[in-house]
């Protein structure tokens, strides 16, 4: 349907350029003033009747064609006024490079529209309404790294959390806390949060600032991804061999890991307290009306059952803090497990060979699935296989035709940055249904003790 909008548009200005051209009275600057706020007029009548059919909307999508059309109706309102006795000759070659413009900028306000989905979520199966609030906690015993002003690291926590508290036992509900991927975000996984809470979970996602794509902190100010950050994990998440030392990458990850691990344990911690303590100490960051809301949580959470889960780099993160002790179940989501990498050894990755002391679910891509098995019958050490082997309870599957980014929902928000970032042949939905079928039976089964978790070799 953007499409089609997008050529009723042009249409309207190719009827300009045709009306001018065909003028009567030949082409005055009066004549063409009318029919360009004619021109405009009829652009926003287009867009309000395309109201009407799906897909069209007004949310973010169109804010920027709204504010254009908006404005360029004004202009031609003033532009009517000034020259609608001015019977001058107007150039036609201005006429139509004022048209090519106007098509030019209604292309450029649309690309959100074509970027991005008028995604809503996915249907949960839970029975419970689901609410959201949001906090910042500040670790002071940290400083932020990535700034030289001496301020303590932030981390941005997002609840996701049944809204119906008067029926639910206090302390009763299980807690997941989950972990983007890099230059990822919190609603990565949205509808996996929105599924769990449906049925009886807090789930806590966070920010880990400069390595989100955005975030922002307790001034106020917007906090994007880092772009030394950006472009060293993509160099090294490059198939570029030529380019790949083992020694340098292993010295880099260990960096990303020590911050995004310190961030989540930092968050366990805190959470932890709170709970216990039935208040907020100054680690906490509230707006509004956060802080009644994120009580109502804490009152909920039952912090003797935690599960940890997060999508690529997070979920590395989730398998190294579920060493920590006080963790009941793990997810890992399409990650190279980089936090059980402990060195290098004759130019081979060492890898932490202690038995994994907790459930861990590994979900791979099929590429990734395909790899790990070519690595294990080469002999070549992969951490994965070897946490995997050692576990005490491990399980490993994946789902055929999946790529990267299939275990998130950036495919149903936007196919075209998804695609590439790598999304494999599978239908999204499809896809992330499935992936959040398993997180939830998982969880149940070892947050939960409801029923008992089995997974296929693939799906």
């Amino acid at each position: 349907m953007t499409m089609i909008l997008m050529i009723m548009m042009i249409a309207t200005e190719t009827a300009l350029v045709i009306g001018d051209t065909t003028d009567a009275k030949g082409l005055t600057k009066a004549g063409h003033s009318k029919r360009r706020l004619a021109v405009d007029a009829a652009e926003i009548g287009i867009y309000l009747l395309m109201l009407l059919f799906p897909h069209i909307d007004l949310s973010f999508r169109f804010r920027g064609l709204v504010l254009m059309l908006i404005v360029r109706l004004a202009a031609a309102a003033v532009s009517f006024l000034i020259n609608r006795k001015n019977e001058k000759h107007k150039k036609m070659p201005s006429v139509v490079i004022g048209a090519l413009t106007h098509m030019m900028l209604l292309f450029f306000a649309l690309i959100p529209a074509f970027i991005f989905k008028d995604y809503t979520g996915r249907p949960v199966t839970g029975a419970h309404e689901v609410a959201q609030a949001d906090a910042i906690l500040i670790d002071s015993s940290r400083t932020e790294t990535f700034e030289d002003d001496g301020s303590y690291r932030e981390v941005p926590v997002h609840f996701f959390y049944p809204s119906d508290a008067v029926s639910i036992d206090n302390g009763s509900l299980p807690l997941v806390i989950f972990s983007h991927g890099a230059f990822g975000w919190y609603q990565s996984n949205t509808s996996t949060y929105m599924e769990l809470a449906s049925n009886g979970y807090v789930v806590a996602s966070l920010d880990h600032p400069y390595h989100a794509m955005y975030t922002k902190d307790t001034s106020g100010k917007t906090i994007i991804v880092d772009n030394g950050f950006m472009q060293t994990a993509m160099t090294y998440g490059s198939d570029d061999s030529a380019e790949y030392d083992e020694a340098a990458a292993f010295e880099v990850e260990q960096a990303w890991m020590e911050l995004r691990t310190a961030d989540m344990s930092f968050v366990i911690d805190t959470l932890k307290k709170a709970a216990d303590d039935h208040t907020f100490d100054s680690s906490w960051y509230f707006e509004g009306d956060a802080q009644d809301k994120i009580g109502t949580v804490m009152a909920m959470t039952d912090t003797t059952k935690i599960g940890l889960m997060g999508h690529s780099m997070g979920g590395a993160t989730a398998v190294t803090v579920g060493r920590r002790g006080d963790i009941s179940a793990v997810i890992d989501l399409d990650g190279t497990m980089l936090g059980e990498e402990t060195g290098i050894d004759n130019g081979r990755i060492v890898v932490n060979d202690e038995p994994y002391p907790v459930p861990l679910l590994n979900i791979d891509n099929e590429d990734h699935h395909n790899s790990r098995k070519e690595l294990r019958e080469m002999g070549d050490t992969y951490s994965n296989n070897v946490i995997l082997d050692n576990a005490v309870c491990g399980y490993d599957t994946y789902i055929k035709g999946t790529k990267h980014m299939n275990y998130t929902d950036l495919p149903l928000f936007s196919p075209f940055l998804a695609k590439g970032l790598g999304t494999g042949s599978i239908d999204p939905e499809e896809c992330i249904d499935k992936t959040n079928a398993l997180v939830l039976s998982f969880f149940d089964a070892y947050l939960k003790d409801s029923g008992t978790f089995a997974v296929q070799e693939s799906y």
